[in-house]
């Protein structure tokens, strides 16, 4: 028997779990340090409105909440690679990605206190809103990259999705699309190990999901998830390429998730310490900041002030969110269609009535 056809996944990273360099070279955004500090305080400020949202869901303030603990690098490698003209069609966890596009605090809070107006938020119009059914965003990235590219625009969709979302239909349905009409896209796929209490090792028999991408006839490729460096390196050249006409990209992004799945999930019912303590040692934090210690360009002084002043501006933010009152009960209906279907029309104006009579 003769072989018809053969495939590799390359994998790219720059920093190890030290912070040291296991690259020949690094990217040229990564040889300014100025740049790299700044990336690195971009994940912090992330980092501490995560703990903020986690504290507020915990006192009754907030609902489900959606931690991003862990995935700092994925998610600022993700918007740092972006321009503006770019769609993007998140998940429910990409706030990193999200505050470069110019979305605020504030209205992740509101979203997930079930206020739809954080659906309204600041950044471009064209981004899509969190996706919380799995899988969904794929087919919105795509059908942008389909519109993108029929308009003529040099632009490209970027969709994030979790390893467990890559065993959905609406996945592979995405990805064949876009491989076979050369789309300009760019789905990443945030391996962090566990699809809510199911391992990887169960959702799947491949060996990376990277080459699920294959099947979809498009460059693929593993990337260490937790290196934001590797991170934005390759979503740039994805994106490159996507928006000269060259196609999509499949970028598999290995990080693993340190909290629970939600704030309504509890991790320690299904996940070892011991696994979750060995993860710790390899967060991104931890080793950019090593890399940026050895080059003389941080140190615990500036650690402190930077978290004093992201403590400072998140609090800012929650009083936005609290100072937002309550929406109004139509608000539920009136951000689906542009002409509503007769029977929302007529539940809505019973809601209309019901809070006008009873508040």
């Amino acid at each position: 028997m003769k072989t018809v056809a053969k495939f590799e996944i390359k994998y790219l990273q720059y920093l190890d779990q030290d912070g040291k360099l296991v690259a020949k070279k690094l990217p040229k955004f990564a040889e300014n340090t100025k740049e790299l500090v700044e990336m690195y305080k971009k994940m912090v400020f992330v980092r501490v409105f995560d703990t903020k949202a986690i504290a507020l869901q915990r006192t009754g303030q907030l609902g489900t909440y959606a931690s991003c603990l862990g995935h700092e690098a994925v998610h600022v490698g993700v918007g740092l690679s972006m321009i503006p003209e770019d769609v993007f069609c998140p998940m429910y966890r990409e706030y990193g990605a999200q505050f470069e596009r110019g979305v605020h605090p504030h209205e992740v809070l509101m979203f997930w206190g079930g206020d739809e107006r954080g659906n309204n938020f600041s950044g471009p119009k064209h981004d899509f809103p969190w996706a919380v059914p799995i899988a969904t965003q794929n087919h919105h990235a795509t059908g942008a990259a389909f519109a993108l590219k029929y308009q003529g625009k040099k632009a490209a969709s970027v969709s994030v999705i979790g390893d467990g979302g890559t065993s959905q239909g609406d996945f592979y349905e995405s990805l064949n699309c876009a491989g076979a009409w050369d789309l300009p896209s760019v789905f990443v796929v945030a391996n962090n190990k566990w699809a809510i209490s199911v391992p990887l090792e169960i959702q799947t028999r491949c060996e990376t999901l990277a080459q699920k991408g294959i099947a979809g006839g498009m460059e693929s490729l593993q990337v260490d998830g937790n290196d934001i460096i590797a991170m934005r390196d390759a979503m740039e050249t994805a994106l490159k390429k996507a928006r000269s006409g060259k196609g999509p990209t499949l970028i598999e992004a290995m990080t693993y998730r340190l909290s629970d799945h939600t704030t309504a999930d509890d991790a320690r019912r299904y996940r070892s310490e011991d696994e979750v303590e060995e993860n710790w040692a390899k967060e991104p934090l931890v080793r950019l900041r090593k890399y940026l210690e050895s080059k003389k360009a941080w140190d615990d002084k500036k650690e402190d002030a930077w978290k004093a002043e992201c403590a400072k501006r998140v609090d800012e933010e929650v009083k936005k969110y609290k100072a937002a009152g309550k929406p109004p009960v139509t608000d539920m209906f009136d951000h689906m269609f542009a002409n509503m279907p007769e029977d929302l029309l007529a539940q809505r104006a019973e809601a209309e009535e019901e809070a006008r009579d009873h508040g």
